[in-house]
């Protein structure tokens, strides 16, 4: 079914493509021990679905990215995030692979999350949204293909965030699927990173338009806070070469006389600031802020070395009874929120299970977000390790 929604200081109605409603007749037990009915997840598929099933990947979508992997946004108007990667004559190649992607529990393009109506209380969940995992993420995910009728999956693919949904498909449904490719993603957050999460919450409920988590029924949308949320996660996206290459300490007013080159007051004045401030803004266009909250918490939450009592391997024996699994990651040389040391150490408890393991480490100077850039590359890297498995 299809269904309108809107969200954003505007307040602008877009219409989501595929919704179903899960959990119908059984509950999902979330890891916080509540347990939802009935829940919208939204998604897009693209390609065919062969005869014997063999042909489905599933794409797990980054922090704050959505279903539109390779269609038309409905509220950017801009292709689908991964539209370089997927569709025909790509390296995930439509012609020959069913793609499904699904927008994360706790999202804001039309799945179950905070901005979702109560239908006992008729208002937005806001902060009675229940807290989410990865774990979660996966499970609804997972409903969403039995309702498909798909009994496995050729790949799981995920990039960040959607790199540790990736690992937990392994671990929570392992005979499920056939191969896992991992891309700028690790087994959990680095004290760094989950510092810079609590820096961008923070920041948005400062905003007094945050109204406790109750904007929606105030007619405000915490705009600046939210803005600043993504000001700060996206420098972590991006590496210092990449600034330096893109912005160095260029001024916006180039033919500025050098002698009297600042303006001596707090305006946006060099490139790169005024590059922020466009990214902070474009990003509260289309994203919630109370779904911000809640998904970079459940990746703070994300510690599959410590679900197994410090010992990694163990998240894979089971994984390891797949006899032609195979894994294949990918990380790049100036990803300094996931280095690629975070790979290294999975790839080595993969090997430890006996699992058919490729870690690749790849030379980019764009930083964690390289894995979303068009590269040759990678490209034929993800083709092969497609088409071989």
């Amino acid at each position: 079914m299809k269904v309108k929604s809107s969200f954003g200081p505007n307040y602008n109605e877009f219409e989501i493509g595929e919704i179903v409603f899960l959990a119908q007749e059984k509950a999902l037990k979330l890891s916080s021990g509540i347990e939802i009915k009935n829940f919208p997840l939204a998604y897009q598929t693209y390609g065919s679905l062969n005869a014997d099933q063999s042909n489905a990947i599933l794409i797990c979508h980054a922090l704050t990215g959505d279903q539109y992997v390779a269609s038309t946004n409905p509220v950017t108007k801009k292709a689908g995030w991964w539209n370089a990667m997927v569709g025909p004559n790509k390296p995930i190649e439509t012609n020959k692979f069913f793609v499904i992607c699904s927008n994360i529990i706790g999202g804001c393009m039309g799945s179950f999350g905070p901005k979702t109506i109560n239908s006992e209380t008729g208002e937005p969940y806001g902060l009675s949204f229940p807290m989410i995992t990865i774990q979660d993420m996966v499970q609804a995910q997972n409903l969403l293909l039995e309702h498909l009728q798909i009994k496995k999956l050729h790949a799981v693919i995920g990039g960040s965030t959607g790199g540790m949904q990736a690992l937990s498909w392994s671990v929570l449904y392992p005979q499920k699927i056939k191969s896992v490719l991992l891309l700028a993603t690790s087994y959990r957050h680095s004290p760094q990173n989950i510092a810079f999460h609590e820096a961008g919450r923070q920041a948005i409920m400062a905003d007094p338009n945050w109204c406790g988590g109750k904007y929606l029924l105030e007619k405000k949308y915490p705009s600046k806070g939210l803005a600043v949320a993504r000001m700060i996660a996206h420098i972590t996206y991006l590496s210092k070469n990449s600034l330096q290459d893109k912005f160095g300490r260029n001024l916006q007013n180039k033919n500025t006389d050098a002698k009297n080159a600042f303006s001596l007051n707090f305006d946006p004045e060099f490139q790169v600031e005024s590059y922020l401030h466009h990214q902070g803004m474009s990003f509260v266009e289309r994203f919630d802020a109370n779904s911000y909250l809640y998904t970079t918490k459940a990746v703070n939450y994300f510690d599959l070395e410590s679900d197994f009592n410090g010992k990694l391997s163990n998240a894979f024996i089971e994984f390891a009874k797949n006899k032609n699994g195979r894994f294949c990651l990918i990380s790049f040389s100036d990803d300094w929120l996931f280095e690629p040391s975070d790979t290294k150490k999975i790839t080595h408890a993969l090997i430890a299970c006996g699992i058919n393991t490729s870690n690749i480490i790849m030379e980019s100077h764009h930083g964690h977000d390289s894995f979303l850039i068009e590269n040759e590359a990678l490209n034929s890297t993800v083709s092969a390790f497609l088409n071989q498995a």
